[in-house]
C-alpha cells in the first residue's frame, strides 16, 4: 500500500511551536525586543592551563639562551684557570721562624707568606717577596716550599726597608721563573689575579679588578714604608698573601701583594700591591749593590700644598710638590731651586704630590742628569738636577 504523507494542521503547528519555545526557555514575545548582553563565566575546572610539554619547551629555550650568554663568561673563567696553572710553579710558599725580644722575654713564632720566582738581568733566579715576611729570620730559619711540596732554604737574603722588598737566592733550576709584565700599562678596571698563601693555605687563587693606582699615603701598622706607589685591588688578599704575585690575564706579574686595609684582620675588598716596575727596579739594585741606592734631592716639601693655590702658568697640571726649603750644598741648590718653587714634572713624569715626588726621587739613578719642570711666581721653567746617594 503506498505510503501516506500527512501534513499537520495550522492549529497543531501553533501548539507545537509554543511547546518547543517553552522547552528551550525562549519567549516568543521577547524575540521582538532588543537583546540584552549576557555574562558568560567558566567554572574553575574549565580554566586553560599550559600543558606540561609547553612548559618543558619554554624552560629548554631559556636554558639554551642562558648557555649562549654564559659562554663568554665561561671563556673568562677558563682563562683564569690557565693563568693559575701556568704561574703556580713559579709561586713559593714561605715560612719564617722568628725570635723577638719583648722586654726581657724572648718570643718565637712562625710567619707565613708568599713569593714569586723572577729572573733578573744578571741571569740569576731569586724569590721576590716582602721584607716584612722574612724580617728577623736567618736563612736556615726560612723554609721555602714549591707547588709540588718540595722544601728548601734560601742561600742568601737581601732586602730594603724603605720599599718593603726582599730577595731570597735559590738554586732550584727545575722551578721556572714567572714572566714580568709592564705594570705601567695596566689601567683601573682591568682584571687581575692574586696567588698566595692566605692563612697558611698555600697556592690559593683569587680574582678581581684593579681598583685604583698611586696610593701613597698608607699607614701600614708598625712598619714604615717610605717609598709608596701602591696598586689597589679588590682581589681577596689575606694574611699570608704578602709577597705573592698580582697577575694580569696574560699570566704576567704586574705587582707584589703587600698589605690589606681591614678592621677584622681578613680581606674586606681593599688590598695593596707594589707595582712590578718599582719592585724590579729595587731588586736589581739590591743584587748589584747589596742595597737600594736612593736618590737624594735635598729639599723639604709642603705636604698641604695643592696646585689650585698656584697662580699663573699652572694650566695642564693637576698636582705638584712645593719646596719649603733647600738644603745647603744639596743637588737642589746646585740646580738653583728656591723656596716656593713647585715641582710639576720630574724625569719626564708628572708629579702628583709630595709623596709621589719622594718615591720618584728615591728610585731615580744616582749621578745622572734628570730634567725637571718647575713653576716659579706663575712662570714655567725647565732645569736639570744630578741626584746623589741618600745614604
Amino acid at each position: 500500500m503506498p505510503a501516506k504523507f500527512i501534513f499537520p494542521s495550522p492549529a497543531l503547528l501553533s501548539v507545537k511551536l509554543v511547546l518547543c519555545s517553552l522547552l528551550h526557555n525562549v519567549s516568543i514575545g521577547q524575540d521582538l525586543e532588543p537583546k540584552q548582553p549576557v555574562s558568560v563565566r567558566r567554572s574553575a575546572l574549565e580554566t586553560v592551563q599550559p600543558s606540561k610539554l609547553a612548559i618543558s619547551l619554554e624552560r629548554e629555550r631559556l636554558y639554551n639562551e642562558l648557555a649562549e650568554e654564559f659562554s663568554a663568561f665561561d671563556r673568562l673563567g677558563y682563562l683564569v684557570r690557565r693563568v693559575s696553572q701556568l704561574v703556580k710553579p713559579s709561586v713559593i710558599h714561605i715560612e719564617a721562624h722568628k725570635v723577638e725580644l719583648r722586654g726581657s722575654v724572648k718570643e718565637s713564632f712562625d710567619e707565613a707568606g708568599s713569593g714569586v720566582i723572577v729572573e733578573l738581568s744578571s741571569g740569576e733566579t731569586w724569590v721576590l717577596t716582602n721584607r716584612h715576611v722574612i724580617s728577623g729570620a736567618q736563612s736556615h730559619d726560612i723554609l721555602l716550599r714549591s707547588h709540588l711540596g718540595k722544601e728548601f732554604h734560601p742561600t742568601k737574603i737581601v732586602s730594603d726597608e724603605s720599599s718593603d722588598i726582599a730577595l731570597l737566592k735559590i738554586d732550584q733550576p727545575d722551578l721556572p721563573a714567572a714572566r714580568i709584565g709592564d705594570s705601567r700599562s695596566i689601567e683601573i678596571g682591568d682584571f687581575v689575579i692574586a696567588i698566595g698563601s692566605p692563612f697558611g693555605l698555600s697556592h690559593s687563587v683569587t680574582f678581581g679588578i684593579l681598583s685604583a693606582k698611586g696610593r701613597r699615603d698608607l699607614s701600614l701598622g708598625e712598619q714604615k714604608i717610605e717609598l709608596q706607589d701602591f696598586f689597589q685591588t679588590d682581589a681577596a688578599i689575606n694574611p699570608g698573601n704578602s709577597g705573592g704575585p698580582l697577575l694580569n690575564l696574560r699570566g704576567e706579574v704586574i705587582g707584589v701583594n703587600t698589605a690589606i686595609a681591614s678592621s677584622s684582620g681578613g680581606s674586606e675588598g681593599i688590598g695593596f700591591a707594589i707595582p712590578m716596575q718599582m719592585a724590579i727596579q729595587v731588586a736589581e739594585q739590591l743584587v748589584t749593590f747589596g742595597k737600594l741606592r736612593r736618590g737624594y734631592l735635598g729639599v723639604t716639601l709642603d705636604p698641604d700644598f695643592t696646585i689650585g693655590e698656584q697662580p699663573g702658568d699652572s694650566e695642564g697640571y693637576s698636582g705638584g710638590a712645593m719646596v719649603k726649603s733647600v738644603r745647603r750644598g744639596s743637588p737642589a741648590e746646585l740646580a738653583r731651586l728656591q723656596r716656593g718653587d713647585v715641582i710639576v714634572e720630574f724625569n719626564g713624569n708628572a708629579v702628583d704630590n709630595d709623596d709621589h715626588l719622594v718615591t720618584q726621587v728615591g728610585l731615580t739613578a744616582i749621578g745622572e742628569s734628570v730634567p725637571m719642570v718647575i713653576l716659579r711666581d706663575g712662570t714655567r721653567y725647565r732645569t736639570e738636577v744630578v741626584l746623589t746617594d741618600l745614604n
